[in-house]
């Protein structure tokens, strides 16, 4: 059965306060009714216990790569977080689709996600080194990005400081992964009283990507 990941990384659970994830299921809400053989599985980042590379798995990934070591031969905290590492990992890689939703922070995606996705980058199960340099093994699948922004971003002095958005697409492309254009609600705080207009854009933006991502075929091969 294919299966779509949403990732949401917001602290708020409720969606009536969470501009993002008020798009976020806009987009799901016309996904599912387009493709009801997709099932879908959320992952609320700040909900679930991720794990972060610390001395441990920086340890643990350089003892089973190029030391020689086995996963038996690590130490017990070693251990435990390298699989659980890979046990997220294998949970991103079951899927077929992707949608993220997040809030850009301080010019960048909030701290918890680059976190998750230090989980992905797995050398020989999500990418590979060649001659040619990386090759992405999350081939064959489709993901995209909501993003809601206080400030202007797009367009203006502040384009080239957004790295919240760019970063996640950069990621997904280093996996492999098809990266559809971005659904981006901006200007929320600037424009106070705008806010019903932006958003209404940005949730039809989020129905015309849902049919197209929908609509595409995909043939994961991991």
């Amino acid at each position: 059965m294919p299966k779509l990941l949403y990732i949401t990384a917001n602290p708020k659970k409720d969606v009536s306060q969470s501009k993002g994830a008020q798009i976020g299921e806009v987009f799901l809400e016309t996904f599912q009714k387009e493709r009801p053989d997709v099932e879908i599985e959320r992952m609320h980042l700040y909900d679930m216990n991720i794990t972060r590379i610390d001395t441990d798995l920086l340890y643990a990934r350089a003892k089973t790569s190029f030391m020689g070591n086995t996963v038996d031969q690590l130490t017990e905290d070693e251990r435990e977080k390298f699989k659980r590492m890979h046990a997220l990992a294998d949970r991103f890689i079951a899927a077929d689709y992707y949608v993220f939703v997040t809030p850009i922070w301080n010019l960048g995606a909030p701290g918890i996600l680059k976190d998750f996705m230090d989980n992905m980058f797995l050398n020989k199960k999500t990418f590979i080194t060649t001659e040619e340099g990386p090759k992405g093994l999350l081939t064959g699948r489709k993901a995209i990005h909501i993003q809601t922004r206080g400030g202007l971003y797009s367009t203006g002095p502040m384009v080239e400081f957004e790295m919240g958005d760019q970063y996640v697409r950069k990621a997904l492309a280093f996996l492999g992964i098809d990266v559809m254009d971005t659904i981006v609600a901006e200007g929320l705080d600037h424009f106070p009283k705008q806010i019903p207009e932006i958003m209404e854009k940005a949730k039809q933006q989020a129905r015309e990507a849902a049919k197209e991502m929908a609509g595409s075929t995909v043939s994961a091969s991991s």
